[in-house]
Order: structure tokens, then C-alpha cells, then sequence
């Protein structure tokens, strides 16, 4: 199969050949590898005071109906996946030695050639379980890197893949045949080893990593540039996240009428994608979707796709998806959450995060009318989630009425009369302000409008002498005015 997860011209060296074979794993033909994903669990066990094991409250079916979508995003054949239950994890290998031994006769049986591991191994462990089960042996974060890898699609994806992938094969490396100290430094017998493959390998990956990291920071720069670029249109950022899976590029197909590859599939999109869309009031944002979460996500990709999450980071607004309808809903909320804390963002801050309960056509009618009522229900600063279709599209208006509203919440409120012979005028403030009543009279059309903090200096140099009424704070120029009251006894957030 072939695969374009490296960004490699056909004039580079040979050094680099070899990281892009590396890189590929367990890539070539994978649609013909047969493989067994591994499951281990550990039960609850009684507490015994500080220090006890927790355990994540996450159904077993709902982990193995997981780790088999991983494994089969990027087309492995699954011919089994059996639950290990591991009282105590051992060093070498794991599981228990005579889970191990029944795990073998399975893989001869069904002539498996590789396990996937639904747990991070240690090197040691995934070296161990390789000799003794006679095949390949992949961890889950293995997994999702090799998912990750077939995602990217764009020079900055492939370079964060690439980067991630060296960083964990880098901890891979250890020592298996003697015959890898390639060569002795020193004179007579008194000369001890010399420079071993493994410290080779180590060391062109350690090399490959500095490379990619350089490149990845010019990366970040090109896209802190275009951030710059975007600001200086003035239109707000909204951010979706969620957990793989949720719905998220269908809600953005939805909601932009664009095309992005959407598909009942863990990891579907990686690569971000922005497109600009029109609230109801009029006023534009642009959308941003990004790659989706997983529970335990590695915090190498976390650091490698950074400068694609600096998307996140830099959203005036995030909307937080979930799929209402898995029963696991609940634990995949907390493992975005996990991750937006990472990214210094507070999940529980209401004024910037929405939740938006996706996925309702999948309910019954009375879950889905209680959950559309619940979204609905108005708390001190409004509603605190939407319920929502993106297939269907029930629920979406009411979720743009709530973006506009949150965003809205900052802006000050202006009254302008413009002479009708300035049509060019209105029509710029009806494209770069949102237009909450309009009156047209004889001489004059009135506008009743929000403008975006951002958006005031521009505003004021192009309307500023129409403007008959304020309410609001009003920021611009680097100071801050007193809020001004309407006059005329109306109230212009009515």
C-alpha cells in the first residue's frame, strides 16, 4: 500500500530513506495483516488507604469496541480481540505468563502476524511479548501514530507525525543481539567498545528529531503569521474539539456547507481546516477543525501537533462536541478536558467553551426531547450546552444562536443614522458588524449594530459620525471609555 506520510523528495540521503522506512512500520500491506488487539484491564480493587489504585469509571466493552476501530482506521484485519484481565502488571511482559502462553496458542492458530496491545508498553515488554508470540507487537501509541501517519495529508502534518514517531521509536531502541557493537575504539586489548548500532541509530534519530524540530519551528511561525493576518480581519475564531469519532467534521460540513472528509472512522481528520461562516445576525467567524482527542492521547503527539492545536489555543470560542448517544460519553468528555487543560484552556469556563451534545438522531425520542429541553434550560449566563443533530441538522440554528450570543456579550451596541446615498457604507457595516435592527427612511437608513472590540477603531474611522447612541463598554485606540448608557429610554441588548 502505498503511503505519503513523510515529506521526502527522491533527492535525499540515505539517512533519511531509512527514517522514512522507519516511520512507515507496520504500514506495508496492512489490509492483508491479520491481527489480534489485546485488551488488558484491571478490576477495582478495595481501597487501603493513600495510594490506592483508581479506576477510570470506562465500560470494558466501550475500550475494546475502541481499540478494534483503531486498528481497523487503518484497514488491519481483526481476527480477535480477547479482554486480558491483569491483577498486577509485570516488568517483562505485562500480563500474566499464563495469559501469554494461551495468547500464543491463539496467534499460531489463527496465524496472526501482528498484536496490538490496547496499553503503553515498555520496550522491554513489547521486546519480551515479540520473542515469545513470534510476531510484530504494536502499543496503543504505536497504534495511534501509525493512524496518525495515514491521516496527514500536509507538509506540517507529515513533519509532526514524523517528529512523534522518532521520539517514541527513539525509546524503542534497546539492546537484543550482541552482535550490534559494530565496531571497537581504543588500541590492543585495553580497547573497549566502540560506537554500537544502537548509539548509531540513536544517534541519526536524535539528529532527524533537532532537523524536524527546526522546520516545525518555522511551521509555528508561518501560522502565528497567518493568525496575525486573519486578526487583522476582524472576525472571531471558533474552535471544535472533541473526542474522535463525535461528529465533529460532519458538524463542520453542516455548518460551512463544505467537504471535508467525514466519516464514521477514529482519527478521519487530522490536517486543520478553517472556512468562514455566517451567523444569523449577519456577522462572519471562521470555523476551525482540528484532529480529535482519544484517552491517552500520548503527550508526544501532544507536543508535536502544538503548533496545530495553537488553533485551539488562539480560539475566541471552543466548541467542546460529544456524542451524546455512546455510552461512554462521560469519560470521553473528561479526556478533553484533560487535554484542553494541557493546552492552558479551562474547560469549565462557560464563557469560552460550549458543549454541544451531538449525535441526537441516534436517541430515542423522549432521551433526545429531555436532552434538547436540558440544552435549553437557562442558567445565570445562559444556556450551558446544545443538543444537536449534524446529520439531521435538528438543534444546529439554536447552536449558531448561542455562538453569536457568547460572542456577542463584550461587543458594544451603536446606533447610526447613514444618509441613504452612503448604500457602500451599510452594506460594510451589514459585512463586518452584526445588524441587530435596521430602519429605513426617507433621508436615512438607522442602524442598530454590535461591533466587535477588535473591530471598533476600523468602525469609528469609517462610521464614526453617524453614530447617535452608544451602549456598552467601548475599547479602542489602547483606552478604555465608561460604559454609555442609551438614551432615548430603549434598551439596545433588549
Amino acid at each position: 500500500m502505498p503511503s505519503n506520510d513523510l515529506d521526502i523528495d527522491d533527492h535525499e540521503d540515505g539517512e533519511e530513506r531509512r527514517n522514512a522506512r522507519a516511520v512507515k512500520g507496520v504500514a506495508r500491506d496492512r489490509a492483508r495483516t491479520r491481527t489480534l488487539v489485546v485488551v488488558p484491564w484491571r478490576s477495582e480493587r478495595p481501597s487501603r488507604g493513600e495510594g490506592a489504585e483508581t479506576v477510570t469509571p470506562r465500560s470494558l466493552e466501550a475500550r475494546r469496541e475502541e481499540a478494534v476501530g483503531l486498528a481497523r482506521a487503518i484497514e488491519l484485519e481483526v481476527v480477535a480481540s480477547p479482554l486480558v484481565r491483569v491483577s498486577e502488571p509485570r516488568p517483562a511482559t505485562l500480563i500474566g505468563q499464563g495469559k501469554v502462553e494461551e495468547l500464543k496458542a491463539t496467534i499460531e492458530a489463527e496465524k496472526v502476524e501482528l498484536v496490538v496491545v490496547d496499553h503503553a508498553l515498555s520496550p522491554i515488554q513489547q521486546r519480551n511479548l515479540e520473542k515469545t508470540w513470534g510476531a510484530k507487537v504494536l502499543d496503543r501509541t504505536g497504534l495511534i501514530l501509525e493512524i496518525f501517519g495515514e491521516r496527514a495529508h500536509t507538509r506540517e502534518g507529515r513533519l509532526q507525525v514524523e517528529l512523534a514517531h522518532l521520539v517514541y521509536q527513539k525509546s524503542r531502541l534497546v539492546r537484543s543481539w550482541t552482535h550490534l557493537e559494530r565496531q571497537r575504539g581504543g588500541f590492543g586489548f585495553l580497547g573497549g567498545p566502540g560506537e554500537t548500532q544502537i548509539e548509531a541509530d540513536r544517534r541519526q534519530i536524535q539528529e532527524r528529531i533537532a532537523r524536524l524540530e527546526r522546520e516545525l519551528e518555522s511551521v509555528a511561525r508561518t501560522r502565528a503569521l497567518h493568525r496575525k493576518n486573519r486578526k487583522k480581519v476582524p472576525h472571531p475564531i471558533v474552535a471544535l474539539v472533541g473526542y474522535t469519532n463525535a461528529g465533529k467534521s460532519t458538524l463542520f460540513n453542516r455548518v460551512t456547507q463544505a467537504d471535508v472528509f467525514a466519516k464514521d472512522l477514529l482519527f478521519a481528520t487530522l490536517d486543520p481546516t478553517l472556512r468562514k461562516v455566517r451567523l444569523p445576525h449577519g456577522g462572519d467567524v471562521i470555523l476551525s477543525d482540528t484532529v480529535g482527542f482519544v484517552s491517552d492521547l500520548p503527550t508526544t503527539l501532544v507536543a508535536a501537533f502544538r503548533a496545530t492545536l495553537e488553533e485551539v489555543i488562539e480560539a475566541d470560542l471552543v466548541l467542546h462536541v460529544r456524542d451524546i448517544s455512546h455510552e461512554d460519553s462521560g469519560p470521553q468528555a473528561r479526556d478533553v478536558e484533560n487535554v484542553l487543560a494541557q493546552l492552558g484552556i479551562d474547560p469549565k469556563d462557560r464563557h469560552r467553551v460550549i458543549e454541544v451534545w451531538n449525535k441526537i438522531d441516534r436517541l430515542e425520542a423522549g432521551h433526545r426531547a429531555e436532552l434538547l429541553a436540558e440544552g435549553a434550560r437557562e442558567a445565570l449566563d445562559g444556556p450551558t450546552a446544545v443538543a444537536c443533530s449534524a446529520v439531521t441538522g435538528e438543534g444546529v440554528a439554536t447552536l449558531l444562536d448561542l455562538v453569536e450570543d457568547r460572542l456577542n456579550r463584550d461587543r458594544a451596541v451603536f446606533r447610526v443614522e447613514i444618509p441613504v446615498a452612503e448604500g457602500e457604507l451599510v452594506a460594510w457595516l451589514h459585512r463586518h458588524a452584526e445588524v441587530v435592527e435596521r430602519i429605513d427612511g426617507e433621508e436615512t437608513v438607522s442602524l442598530r449594530l454590535r461591533v466587535a472590540e477588535k473591530s471598533l477603531d476600523h468602525f469609528r474611522a469609517r462610521a464614526g459620525r453617524f453614530i447617535r447612541e452608544v451602549r456598552g463598554r467601548v475599547v479602542g485606540r489602547g483606552e478604555a471609555e465608561e460604559e454609555k448608557p442609551a438614551t432615548g429610554g430603549y434598551d439596545p441588548l433588549a
